[in-house]
């Protein structure tokens, strides 16, 4: 006996049957008598809220103090940063979510714009350090360059700019064909990463500098 299909009807390519709970939904938007919030929209904002909860783990110390966030709930972040077992840790992040939809949108809004000036800072950190790493690279290559770097940064410690350039330029390794095909690198002496540190130094003003030494691994 064939079965009897349902009545209903199509709305953006979705079957929807009449008298179920998406019919009884999208009606009650049609007449303007829906005002919350339906349940795509209310699963899209808890996944938002989840990820954003997320993302809260790896907040700088100092950002996070300045959001002075609800105690359950910077307990709870310190509680997902130190459980490693995968289950535990996706309930965790379940309740961090439960917590996270606490929040007031002024709270909310402050969280956002803290992870966007993380985020920013990032950004600006790799860009100063492949600069550095260009400006190094170009120094030990060529003297014009030394120049040039003179001109633009005059407050650099000019002996100590060229004591370690002459030094890196005879540490410099001739890489053989063998290690080329290898993929290998030449490892570098210590006056080539203390070049980096100096041009680095000079590019960002002074600031103290936390990124780790790409040249250490060279």
């Amino acid at each position: 006996m064939s079965r009897k299909p349902k009545k209903g009807y199509f709305v953006r390519g979705q079957f929807i049957a009449e008298g179920s709970e998406l019919d009884l939904e999208y009606k009650r938007e049609l007449k303007g008598g829906f005002d919350g919030p339906s349940r795509t929209e209310l699963k899209r904002e808890s996944t938002e809220l989840q990820d954003l909860g997320t993302d809260l783990l790896t907040l700088r110390k100092d950002l996070m103090e300045g959001l002075a966030l609800p105690e359950k709930l910077t307990d709870g972040l310190v509680e997902a940063k130190r459980i490693t077992n995968f289950e535990g840790k996706r309930r965790q992040m379940q309740f961090i979510g439960k917590q996270m939809r606490l929040l007031s949108p002024e709270t909310l809004q402050a969280v956002r714009e803290a992870l966007d000036i993380q985020r920013l800072g990032s950004a600006k950190d790799t860009q100063a350090l492949h600069l550095a790493e260009a400006w190094r690279d170009r120094l030990i290559a060529d003297d014009e360059a030394v120049s040039e770097w003179i001109a633009h940064y005059p407050q650099t410690d000019m002996q100590q700019l060229r004591a370690l350039v002459r030094q890196a330029r005879k540490d410099a390794v001739p890489v053989s064909n063998a290690a080329v095909s290898q993929g290998l690198a030449p490892r570098q002496g210590r006056a080539y990463r203390e070049l980096f540190k100096l041009v680095r130094s000079v590019l960002t003003g002074g600031e103290s500098d936390n990124t780790p030494d790409e040249a250490e691994d060279e």
